[in-house]
């Protein structure tokens, strides 16, 4: 399922080189992302992955978007999204574009540690939960009435349970599954943190799973070779000018990787 069709970057200059984003993306000025059901972004830090995601989520009101605080009389990160454009999929059976489920989200890094640092202290679980329902799209009266009944009681306790029972890597697997819904778009800001390599490949079985079966459309940055070996999708090289596909295995990170690896070759023969 695709909802989002491509994001025109803005083909807009500033006079200061310094300017953000303007800086980070200018070798991309006036170039398109053609998005696919599972789009990979993949490039080294300063390469603007994250960027990128933070613009198209800003673009698409998405919950977890954020907006960078204006310095001076022009607000060069708004004035970027709005000279940039958004080309939707187009519905199937009648007139109109496919609007954004509501359930779709930018989740970053940042906020799997922050959830699982949530779950780790039980002294914020409660104001956290309620604080993560309000992300959700529950209303502040909705939140009051939730606030101290059964149902927050019971998830409180499996947050408490989960604690307990399991590592970092498997709450932050619990936390995108919860996440993850079907019918959404979801842009996925370096999945890798805090995940092992065997939870990486689950996730990446995840994702494809969602993207072909139940309706999901998925942005992701990631350097991780096991996402970007695993997951079916188109592959973004944003080390290189302008917006260029390739495949995996021509990234220089891979090759870094099959290199060390051909190198110790002799070690796991020997086994």
């Amino acid at each position: 399922m695709q909802y989002v069709r491509c994001f025109e970057l803005s083909n807009h200059e500033v006079r200061d080189p310094n300017i953000y984003p303007y800086n980070v993306l200018k070798g991309k000025s006036g170039e398109v992302l053609i998005l696919d059901a599972v789009t990979i972004l993949y490039g080294n830090n300063g390469s603007g992955k994250s960027t990128l995601l933070n613009l198209l989520a800003t673009k698409l009101g998405m919950k977890g978007a954020e907006t960078n605080k204006a310095w001076g009389t022009v607000d060069y990160y708004m004035k970027y999204v709005a000279e940039s454009k958004v080309s939707y999929e187009s519905a199937e059976n009648g007139p109109g574009d496919i609007a954004i489920p509501d359930n779709s989200r930018y989740l970053k890094s940042e906020d799997v540690l922050y959830e699982i640092k949530k779950i780790q202290q039980e002294a914020i679980l409660r104001e956290g939960y309620l604080y993560e329902r309000g992300q959700l799209g529950m209303t502040k009266e909705a939140i009051a009435s939730h606030n101290g009944s059964y149902l927050m009681k019971k998830q409180i306790e499996k947050r408490q349970f989960a604690q307990e029972k399991y590592s970092n890597g498997e709450t932050a697997m619990q936390i995108y599954e919860d996440y993850i819904l079907p019918d959404g778009l979801y842009l996925l800001d370096e999945p890798e943190s805090s995940l092992s390599p065997e939870n990486q490949l689950k996730l990446a079985e995840m994702i494809n799973q969602a993207a072909r079966l139940l309706g999901c459309q998925f942005v992701i940055a990631t350097h991780s070779p096991f996402l970007l070996g695993s997951l079916a999708g188109t592959v973004y090289n944003l080390d290189l000018d302008g917006l260029r596909t390739c495949k995996w295995t021509e990234l220089d990170n891979i090759k870094v990787f099959e290199q060390f690896f051909s190198a110790h070759r002799h070690e796991f023969e020997k086994r």
